[in-house]
């Protein structure tokens, strides 16, 4: 069990799943949910919930809405947070923003779902592609994702523009390294920029986990390129 809240009343949920990706920090998984299609990732249950039945008709939907706990930030009473993407120098209200750092932290993402498939030690495992979790994430619940109702054509997303990509170079030598079904998503990941926005020093190298990879990289200008690869 874990408490998402304590103050004058004491609310409790039940952990149900844990996803297992290719992330092992925050640096590097993706912003939000959808944007590396390519990403795979496995969520397994607990036993209680390991069997077939609460998955019945789950294979009729395209899309899942993921609840889940972030495992890596602790609740936080602040009302105001400073998002990346506005330099990080800039305050906007906790409710206005996606940021982790949260009165109750708790994530909402949407992922497509690949296969259901029942494992006999494992139980029901969903494979799901363009989620942006940490490996080992707590999942919370999951929903099924509607179209009529939960894709909004008129909607408008504040100062949370559309991230740009940028141009990634990466000698053969080294994406030879990492395993070809893992290729395409690594190349997205760095497209879409890892490092803050605020940080802008051409020389600096930095690094994140992905899969069994240790990666480094460095970006100068609309250029990002890859440095080392070492397996892990």
């Amino acid at each position: 069990m874990t408490k998402a809240a304590k103050a004058n009343n004491e609310v409790t949920f039940e952990v149900i799943a844990h996803i297992h990706s290719d992330f092992k920090s925050k640096f590097g998984a993706p912003r939000q949910s959808g944007l590396v299609e390519e990403l795979s990732a496995q969520i397994v249950f607990e036993p209680r919930f390991s069997s077939e039945l609460p998955f019945r008709g789950i294979e009729q939907y395209s899309h899942l809405w993921l609840v889940w706990q972030f495992s890596l930030s602790d609740a936080s009473k602040s009302l105001t947070v400073r998002p990346p993407r506005l330099g990080g120098n800039k305050r906007m209200g906790v409710f206005a923003t996606r940021s982790p750092f949260r009165p109750n932290p708790i994530g909402l993402s949407c992922v497509r779902l690949k296969a259901v498939s029942f494992d006999e030690r494992l139980g029901t495992v969903l494979e799901v592609s363009g989620a942006d979790l940490i490996d080992g994430t707590p999942i919370l619940d999951i929903k099924p994702y509607i179209k009529y109702t939960d894709c909004r054509e008129d909607a408008v997303s504040g100062f949370a523009r559309k991230p740009t990509q940028i141009k990634v170079e990466a000698p053969d030598k080294l994406l030879e390294r990492v395993s070809e079904d893992k290729r395409a998503a690594l190349l997205r990941v760095l497209a879409l920029d890892p490092r803050p926005a605020y940080h802008d020093d051409p020389n600096r190298i930095y690094g994140f986990g992905f899969a069994d990879y240790e990666v480094k990289f460095k970006v100068d200008g609309e250029l990002l390129t890859v440095v080392d690869i070492k397996i892990d």
